[in-house]
């Protein structure tokens, strides 16, 4: 039986009396008073994965990568972008959502409004970063202006928006009974799917590719990405509740592994006849963009599994795994160092555009993991005297 009162005996988590049945009530969950290190492990996972794909694929080309690269170093970083999503509800979830109703609520909404604003700034610099190398002074300006799209840090553009009208939805999201809370992901797919085929947004694919995708553009949609927010909010509020109740934290992390299991198990039954087609497909981003079944499916089988050996390792792991848990404290950091080294520094500086060989572009990628660890502490350090001073 779980308390269901303070919990005297953590005293990370705070629990607000509960009552009546889950499903029917709004969000009612423990506050964690501390940083929780097992999500930032989950979103390292994700970020390392991104910079593993992003140093390789920005200075080779597919046709460059050993089989061995192509499957399975290149498939496995598939895992990433769906955690990344998953981890950002998780973390909206436990940090913001039980504190929607307090006085400074209104505070706290202008705080992820201005972090989705710096967000925003930061894409459109990178943006310019990545483009520089190849791209004419015009296409970089209509990527500014939303008319054409990076690719390596189309991400952070997702995210950015995303900031920008979640504070809004977390008021509402706390007053759905459970039940809806519980559908809303597959409400949200649905529409989405729904929108896409029977709205033709007055004719401009730009803002298609902004909402649902659109098969052109290399973009995250905000009602297509979006139920993996939704996602993530749902396993949050299990995650608070499993602050004061070990057991349901168990739990959570079973059911975590089981939907990995049946994900995987439905992809390969799927995929069974043309497997190795099919992973070497997936791994050179086939069907990432509009998200086709087959890679969601594995996506996100590898997103759950990553997601529950964060939360099985807890605070344990995450300290074994120190560089890991750095990187996923600060993610947006971790873009910008990354986006810069490979572009301004490998390709611009050193030429190393298509012109070495994968296992040293291999090796400067997991020498550039490291070394956006140690800018993170450094950023960190000097914000910390800053503040001091």
């Amino acid at each position: 039986m779980c308390p269901t009162t303070a919990d005297t005996a953590n005293p990370t988590v705070s629990t607000p009396p509960t009552a009546g049945r889950w499903w029917r009530r709004p969000f009612v969950a423990p506050r964690a008073d501390s940083r929780i290190e097992a999500i930032d492990l989950a979103r390292g996972f994700a970020v390392v994965q991104m910079i593993l794909s992003h140093g390789v694929k920005g200075l080779l080309s597919f046709e460059q990568f050993p089989d061995w690269g192509i499957v399975p170093i290149h498939l496995l970083t598939k895992f990433s972008s769906s955690l990344f999503v998953m981890v950002f509800g998780i973390a909206l979830a436990v940090a913001f959502l039980p504190r929607v109703d307090d006085e400074d609520w209104p505070r706290r909404r202008w705080r992820l409004i201005k972090r989705g604003l710096i967000v925003l700034f930061w894409y459109k610099v990178l943006t310019v970063i990545e483009m520089s190398h190849r791209f004419p002074p015009r296409d970089i300006i209509d990527a500014l202006l939303y008319q054409r799209f990076p690719s390596f840090v189309e991400i952070l553009g997702f995210y950015a928006i995303a900031l920008l009208w979640m504070p809004w939805f977390l008021s509402v999201w706390k007053r759905f009974p459970g039940w809806l809370r519980l559908i809303s992901p597959a409400l949200m797919a649905g529409f989405g799917i729904w929108l896409a085929r029977v709205f033709d947004f007055w004719g401009v694919p730009q803002l298609q590719a902004l909402i649902v995708e659109h098969p052109d553009y290399y973009v995250w949609g905000q009602l297509t990405r979006g139920p993996l927010v939704l996602a993530g909010l749902l396993i949050g509020e299990w995650m608070l509740h499993g602050l004061a109740c070990p057991a349901l934290q168990r739990a959570l992390i079973a059911t975590l592994a089981a939907l990995s299991v049946a994900l995987f198990a439905i992809f390969f039954w799927l995929a069974l006849p043309t497997l190795d087609d099919t992973l070497d497909a997936l791994a050179r981003n086939v069907g990432k963009h509009p998200p086709a079944l087959d890679f969601m499916l594995f996506s996100l089988g590898g997103a759950l599994a990553l997601l529950a050996i964060a939360l099985l390792g807890g605070r344990r792991l995450a300290t074994w795994l120190r560089p890991v848990t750095i990187i996923g404290s600060d993610a947006l950091q971790a873009f910008i160092f990354h986006i810069s080294v490979i572009f301004l520094l490998f390709r611009i500086t050193l030429g190393y555009w298509h012109n070495i060989s994968y296992t040293l572009a291999l090796s400067l990628t997991i020498g550039l993991i490291f070394a956006t660890t140690v800018w993170i502490r450094l950023v960190h350090r000097l914000k910390a005297r800053w503040n001091a001073s």
